[in-house]
């Protein structure tokens, strides 16, 4: 994108459009995954959640930090400095594949004595672990398309994500369908099926990457694929902005899984039924995602392009785009949350419970459209530490409602699922006050 781009609606439409939907398409993931558990048993369905939300956390160390590359990546682009950005990319490369061998090596070492502690149920520990021993080795793939990621969203070329995002769904689909429940010949695997299955769907959608970055993508111009030395000029450059992004993100994860085990030390019931919610509320939370990541890398390339003027009004044309988007949607599951249900369980009492649940998530999306626009531009800013201080205090307010409401007073789940209003509305206030009072324009990385 050059210096003369208003990103006007349309623009904006035309870079969000890829990104949402191959958001979208991993999403089908988690659908396809909870509507299988859902047909193998409740405590499947029930770990699964638990399962999910775990590698989740330990895979956002590794997205975090390639969030704070896309940040670096977008600056670049918008300053013309294009060969810098292949050394970004392959220092970050470097740097995520370390990343990945920690965690695996920690999940072997650690995790069996991590979950047991956390978790009540015997069977749902059973069913956790066997997820988790196989869905971690994904992380090495995982990893390393988050920095081809972090390369398009930073240089503004979002169309790729849509033919990954089918490519790793329609695989993924397949494989777990294959290994779950035991199709052509194969073993009955159950919930250890989808981790491998999505294991296996990673790695495709790396290879993706880069076979398609080798024939469709000018890389010679950034010296993308130029090996070198590692050098920890470049590292700590790195580090200095996805440090804060990293812990950021493993925070913001983290809190998923205390909800999550705290529901489950209610009953098997509320963890179905906060699975179901959870995978509701992704669908809706992915528009939000898509049209907030793509304020992040115009904001950066503003940053890089001396337009810092233009940031505010960016993020409330964002803000309209995106409402209007999930309006129909929001309507739709706000009157018939049964129709939206019977995807990920045919159980009618399962079913009727999570109807509160459902309709009190749906709500806090009048919250969080604001709050994770404005949240993600303080990122696009370069300011990784004040977005990492304002992720704090939001779940500072998160944690303390869902320890009074779940743990302290064992209130009912939709009472519980309140909690990312309250979420919601530290990131909107602490981010509109950065945004509309600090010196942020003058930050530089």
């Amino acid at each position: 994108m050059n210096g003369s781009n208003n990103y006007s609606p349309r623009t904006i439409w035309s870079l969000t459009y890829p990104v949402l939907i191959s958001l979208l398409m991993e999403h089908l993931i988690g659908i396809t995954d909870t509507a299988f558990m859902g047909r193998v048993g409740a405590t499947e369905l029930g770990a699964s959640a638990i399962a999910s939300v775990y590698y989740l956390m330990l895979y956002m160390i590794g997205f975090g930090f390639s969030i704070g590359a896309e940040i670096l990546i977008g600056r670049r682009n918008g300053a013309g400095q294009y060969r810098s950005i292949g050394a970004i990319f392959y220092q970050g490369v470097v740097m995520l594949l370390g990343i990945a061998a920690a965690i695996v090596f920690f999940s072997y070492t650690a995790s069996p004595t991590l979950l047991r502690r956390i978790i009540a149920s015997p069977e749902v520990y059973d069913a956790t672990l066997a997820y988790t021993r196989l869905r971690v080795w994904g992380l090495f793939f995982s990893l390393v398309t988050c920095m081809f990621r972090a390369f398009y969203m930073g240089t503004t070329r979002t169309r790729i994500l849509t033919l990954k995002g089918v490519v790793m769904v329609l695989s993924n689909i397949l494989l777990n369908y294959l290994l779950i429940f035991g199709k052509l010949g194969l073993p009955a695997m159950g919930i250890a099926g989808a981790a491998l299955g999505s294991t296996i769907a990673e790695a495709i959608s790396a290879l993706f990457f880069i076979v398609y970055t080798r024939l469709r993508t000018d890389y010679r111009r950034y010296e993308l694929f130029r090996l070198s030395r590692l050098s920890p000029r470049i590292q700590a450059q790195i580090l200095r902005v996805s440090g804060w992004t990293t812990l950021q993100y493993f925070i913001s994860t983290g809190t998923w899984l205390f909800f999550f085990l705290a529901i489950e030390h209610l009953g098997q019931e509320p963890l179905a039924i906060s699975n179901i919610v959870r995978n509701t509320s992704s669908f809706l939370f992915m528009i939000v995602s898509a049209f907030a990541s793509t304020g992040t890398a115009i904001v950066s390339n503003l940053m890089g392009q001396q337009r810092a003027g233009e940031v505010m009004p960016l993020c409330g044309r964002i803000m309209r785009m995106c409402a209007w988007v999930m309006l129909p949607i929001f309507v739709f599951a706000l009157l018939a949350p049964e129709i939206v249900m019977r995807i990920f369980t045919d159980d009618p009492a399962l079913i009727a419970a999570a109807v509160p649940s459902i309709r009190v998530m749906l709500l806090t999306y009048l919250i969080n459209i604001p709050a994770y626009v404005l949240f993600l531009a303080v990122s696009g800013t370069g300011n990784t530490r004040v977005a990492f201080w304002i992720e704090f205090i939001a779940t500072l307010l998160y944690v303390a409602y869902i320890w009074l409401a779940a743990i302290h007073l064992k209130a009912d789940i939709a009472l519980c699922w309140l909690s990312d209003a309250f979420y919601a509305v530290g990131l909107l206030v602490c981010s509109w006050f950065f945004l509309a009072r600090g010196n942020w324009y003058r930050h530089r990385i």
